[in-house]
């Protein structure tokens, strides 16, 4: 899943650096719902702002984290 989403997020986000252990520091707003929409739409879970937390999108782990919890409920 992990490298999934990397591939997704890269793709859709070249000039981030999803390895680093800031994420949601390099992410303007527009970032953070482009993150919300493609995770939404390729797991067809529902991600709404606030989910969009310093806590759940500061590195890719944690953003596997939040959708592996939404999959889950």
């Amino acid at each position: 899943m992990k490298e999934r989403i990397i591939g997704l997020l890269s793709a859709a986000l070249p000039m981030v650096d999803l390895e680093s252990d800031f994420l949601f520091s390099e992410l303007d707003s527009l970032g953070v719902t482009t993150i919300l929409m493609l995770l939404s739409e390729e797991y067809g879970i529902e991600l709404e702002a606030r989910d969009a937390t310093p806590k759940n999108l500061k590195t890719i782990d944690s953003i596997v984290k939040m959708v592996e919890e939404k999959l889950a409920k």
